[in-house]
């Protein structure tokens, strides 16, 4: 038996139509299924014509009523009622996804509103999941989803995927021997790595929005933050492996071997010239396959990422300075706390004293 979908509205939005028409409030329907958590974007007006095909199709109402328009209040001017129609959609969604009673949400209706697979299972031979997860390629509905805590987790996994891909696929292409295996691989790791950016923006914007809101403690904000500047650096390193391949298979023909005998052919028995000034460096993975300029631009690029660590180490020693700043003055106003209560003692047992001596005399 599958687990039961777990949905909420944790967020909203408000959207501009591009064509001029009125701006309208979108509520963010986060879903979490077994394999990842995404993000579904809906207005009032989805949610009112689910509502009337539940009633066709079912012939009942569901369980939990749908929040009534309002006729003289709008979301978009109105903080309170956007969350209180935000709270009762929520109820109403959660009313129908959780119960025993399964005749709401094994209605068509319900499956092509939450944009889930169809119940015969044709997402398995035909479009998947994945590819219908309107928070995968959209940027509104990534930014929605990086900003719950939960959701951008799973973006941050959509983005180290992406990662990995573009870097197999550059790994193929390093080894094809065919033109139309170098061009396949080529188109994959520049697709991969288009995603991966895309992703790379909402992320950090979604933390931002976290950190701002207070869903997300320091420490956690530090980590996830680092995560993605260290996914930052190895795609910059990917887009200009992908790069001097380009160069390289569009200077020297094909595949590897045929540039290195083409080389080879117009160089003679000479091998070309290296790196001449200073002792020459061990070449490493990620060097060996660059070349001059290349690695110069590799170095510029490692020393840019290396500059923005130091401004974000700096960062936190001023916060850590700033901290035990604090923590001195605290505990010098409670020093000082202490010692007036130790006065008050001294004065509270002299008066006993004086107190207990006059009552002996008596």
């Amino acid at each position: 038996m599958a687990p039961p979908l777990e949905i909420s509205i944790p967020t909203t939005s408000l959207h501009t139509p591009a064509d001029g028409s009125k701006p309208h409030t979108l509520y963010n329907i986060t879903l979490r299924l077994p394999l990842r958590s995404f993000v579904v974007q809906k207005r009032y007006s989805d949610f009112a014509a689910l509502h009337q095909a539940l009633l066709t199709l079912v012939g009942a109402p569901p369980p939990s009523p749908l929040p009534a328009k309002s006729w003289f209040r709008s979301t978009v001017s109105s903080p309170d009622l956007t969350e209180q129609r935000r709270a009762g959609l929520e109820r109403y969604l959660r009313a129908i996804a959780e119960p025993p009673d399964r005749r709401w949400r094994d209605t068509p209706a319900w499956r092509a509103f939450l944009n889930l697979p169809s119940a015969s299972g044709a997402s398995v031979s035909g479009v998947s999941v994945e590819g219908r997860i309107p928070a995968i390629g959209l940027r509104d509905a990534n930014l929605a989803a990086a900003s719950d805590p939960a959701t951008w987790v799973d973006l941050n996994k959509e983005m180290k995927m992406e990662l990995g891909a573009a870097r197999a696929a550059l790994a193929r292409r390093e080894h094809a021997t065919a033109d139309g295996e170098v061009r396949e691989a080529e188109a994959q790791a520049r697709r991969a790595l288009v995603k991966a950016g895309s992703l790379m923006g909402p992320l950090e914007e979604g933390l931002r929005v976290m950190k701002e809101s207070g869903r997300l403690g320091g420490g956690e904000f530090t980590r996830r933050r680092d995560a993605v500047e260290a996914a930052k650096y190895e795609k910059g390193l990917l887009d200009q492996l992908a790069a001097s391949l380009a160069t390289r298979g569009g200077s020297g023909g094909g595949a590897g071997g045929q540039g290195e005998s083409d080389r080879a052919k117009l160089m003679g028995s000479r091998r070309p010239v290296g790196r001449t000034i200073g002792v020459p460096l061990p070449e490493t993975e990620e060097t060996r396959e660059l070349d001059n300029e290349g690695v110069l631009q590799r170095q510029k690029l490692v020393t840019k990422q290396q500059d923005e660590r130091v401004n974000i180490l700096g960062a936190a020693v001023r916060k850590l300075n700033q901290l035990g700043t604090a923590i001195d003055e605290e505990v010098v106003y409670q020093n000082g706390m202490l010692d007036q209560a130790n006065n008050a003692a001294d004065d509270l047992q002299r008066k006993l004293a004086v107190g207990n001596r006059r009552a002996k005399n008596l």
